[in-house]
């Protein structure tokens, strides 16, 4: 099966979301998150995300799988709090769909 992904598009979503975080993470900081509201969520978020694109702009990868591994990777070693860990599992689920195809 052809992918639609392609490693530009790839580049194009991962600088989009970490610069959508940038901007709205003081909304996202302000949100009632469960169990503990702690007033950091959207900074966790943006900096788990800013990790993970550094690592890749950093990288060789060329192909989608390998750029999502180097993401996932690099959002694993920078994840900050809850909601960091639980966007470095989704970033990790992606890169383990992609190795596959």
């Amino acid at each position: 099966m052809r992918s639609v992904v392609t490693p530009d598009l790839l580049h194009l979503w991962l600088n989009a979301s970490v610069e959508e975080l940038r901007k709205h993470r003081a909304e996202l900081n302000a949100l009632n998150v469960f169990p503990v509201p702690d007033g950091d969520t959207g900074t966790n978020l943006y900096l788990t995300m800013a990790s993970a694109v550094s690592a890749v702009n950093t990288s060789t990868a060329a192909s989608v799988a390998d750029i999502l591994s180097v993401v996932a990777l690099g959002a694993r070693r920078g994840a900050r709090g809850n909601s960091g860990v639980i966007l470095a599992s989704a970033l990790q689920a992606m890169a383990d769909v992609a190795q596959e195809h």
